[in-house]
């Protein structure tokens, strides 16, 4: 059982930037999906982006590429999101996730590949 525990959302005006954190409980160094999630009220729950430990390879939706950047860090078992040009359209619960090891990374990209899910951290943009 994997535990996730963000940190780093808050609020900002537009155009401003925030880094979310996601610490593990345990973590491979390898062949984990590890993406992060976001839920806006009334709305459905949105992938925002993901990254392969196994490889580094990350994908991003639409809505956020050129402005968000994910990132691992393996010693400190912790995944970032770096968020810049942040937009009201951005407010939302920031949800990180995490498969089990050994995934393969075109699991990466089915919202069912993760399993284990952090509480959430609030990220409010204001215009």
């Amino acid at each position: 059982q994997v535990q996730l525990v963000e940190s780093g959302g808050g609020s900002v005006q537009a155009g401003g930037s925030l880094r979310l954190s996601c610490v593990a409980s345990e973590y491979t160094t390898s062949s984990r999906c590890m993406g992060w999630f976001r839920q806006a009220p009334g709305k459905e729950r949105e992938g925002v982006a993901w990254i392969y430990t196994g490889g580094g390879n990350s994908y991003y939706s639409d809505s956020v590429k050129g402005r968000f950047t994910i990132s691992h860090d393996n010693a400190k078992n912790t995944v970032y999101l770096q968020m810049n040009s942040l937009k009201p359209e951005d407010t939302a619960m920031y949800y990180c996730a995490a498969s089990n090891a050994g995934s393969y990374i075109m699991w990466c990209s089915r919202p069912s590949t993760f399993r284990y899910w952090g509480q959430g951290t609030q990220v409010t943009v204001s215009s």
